[in-house]
């Protein structure tokens, strides 16, 4: 590489990690993983984009799936995502650490730089052309010493074990007992944790009979592969209306087919936001709460038919029962020239119990208007615990794991 080449990756790099520190999406911050994304050379793990395209701030696809609506096999995520979930596990020099999901390989860079010649980085993927790939870059950037393994990350890396952290980059809807028991006392997990339609990165501390959650950040992950338990169905014909929903849910997308070509009903409430202002706290207290919620996913040409918008239409919160469903929406309210525009938050409803659905979520909205970035806290215990020692919060049942949601 000559001089001027090197010169411009070094201020791209410099850049990405500029607008990073200086946004701070998850409002997390910790320089010695600011100093390990300045130095480790991200564009050499993704050869086949261009430069300026592996120092923007966006996901990288490296092995595409063909499927309607799929999501591709693998990517490189998002730099913002990675440097907050990096901070949530709290590396030191010496930790000996597992990654679940070895991608290009960079992730497991920036972990070796962070641990330090004493401490021990392993990378696993359960695709073989993935690791291969993560092998050959991380040889090729000097970090040879990084364990690159082939096999279903559930598992773990047993032969290695016992870990001071594992980190999961592939979302995982099902928190095997090789992710919890692989943990030293007192150790790290952070996952891509799945749950009712949702993905949040949640960094949890091994205690003596459960993991406890500490940071719940907002993330988006390609789901693990092997994992079954979630599930996602059309509503219509046409393919536009999409639902997402867990194993334990009762929810039959094709039932709502009449209810949603149908006149809904809106319900209102006080709450509101700004332009950019989250409302994912609806969600998260929707999951605690109500056994009903999923996700929605409504593409332009529903909306364009008559269908209410959603307030994302690529993701949003939904309460579905029977032939019934809710879903939250928005709309601007008036404002006086020269001042900052604001939403109302609301819920549309379909089908018999529609009006019900939407007021039920709308009681969730107010509940967490007086706090919208209030974190619930998550507790993973083995399953086959018995209720009496689990904390009080609503229960989800996974089959690893009972996950307890409380605020």
């Amino acid at each position: 590489m000559n001089t001027t080449a090197r010169f411009s990756t070094e201020v791209l790099r410099n850049r990405l990690l500029d607008e990073i520190v200086g946004e701070r999406v998850a409002g997390l911050y910790d320089p010695r993983v600011e100093e390990a994304m300045r130095t480790v050379p991200r564009h050499e793990f993704l050869p086949a984009v261009s430069v300026e395209t592996a120092y923007a701030n966006q996901s990288v696809s490296i092995k595409d799936n063909p499927a309607e609506d799929a999501l591709p096999f693998s990517c490189a995520s998002k730099p913002d995502v990675v440097f907050f979930m990096l901070v949530q596990l709290q590396l030191e020099p010496g930790h000996r650490v597992f990654e679940i999901g070895a991608g290009t390989g960079v992730n497991a860079a920036y972990m070796r730089h962070l641990v330090g010649s004493s401490g021990l980085v392993v990378t696993g993927d359960f695709d073989g052309e993935v690791t291969a790939c993560a092998r050959k870059t991380l040889d090729a950037t000097g970090f040879r010493d990084v364990e690159v393994i082939t096999r279903d990350g559930a598992l773990g890396a047993e032969e290695l074990a016992p870990f001071d952290r594992i980190i999961a980059t592939v979302g995982v809807w099902d928190p095997s007992p090789a992710m919890q028991n692989q943990l030293t006392p007192g150790g790290r997990l952070v996952l891509p944790l799945r749950w009712r339609g949702l993905t949040r990165s949640v960094a949890f501390t091994r205690q003596p009979e459960r993991l406890l959650s500490d940071s719940v950040k907002m993330c988006g992950f390609l789901p693990m592969i092997g994992q079954d338990g979630e599930h996602a169905g059309y509503v219509d014909d046409a393919h536009l209306i999409r639902l997402f929903w867990d194993d334990d849910q009762a929810i039959h997308p094709p039932a709502l087919k009449t209810a949603v070509s149908q006149q809904g009903t809106v319900v209102w409430n006080e709450a509101s936001v700004e332009p950019v202002e989250s409302f994912d706290g609806v969600w998260l207290r929707l999951s605690a709460t109500e056994p009903a919620t999923c996700r929605i996913t409504v593409k332009p040409a529903a909306i364009d038919a008559g269908l209410r918008r959603p307030a994302a239409p690529a993701l949003s919160p939904a309460l579905v029962d029977g032939d019934s469903i809710a879903y939250l929406t928005l709309e601007r309210m008036p404002v006086e020239e020269g001042t900052e525009p604001r939403f109302r938050l609301g819920a549309v409803g379909y089908g018999p119990q529609g009006h019900g659905l939407a007021e039920r979520l709308c009681t969730q909205i107010m509940a967490c208007s007086g706090d919208r970035t209030a974190e619930p806290v998550i507790s993973l215990y083995p399953a086959g615990t018995p209720d009496y020692e689990l904390t009080d919060g609503y229960v989800i049942e996974k089959p690893s794991a009972r996950m307890v949601i409380s605020y």
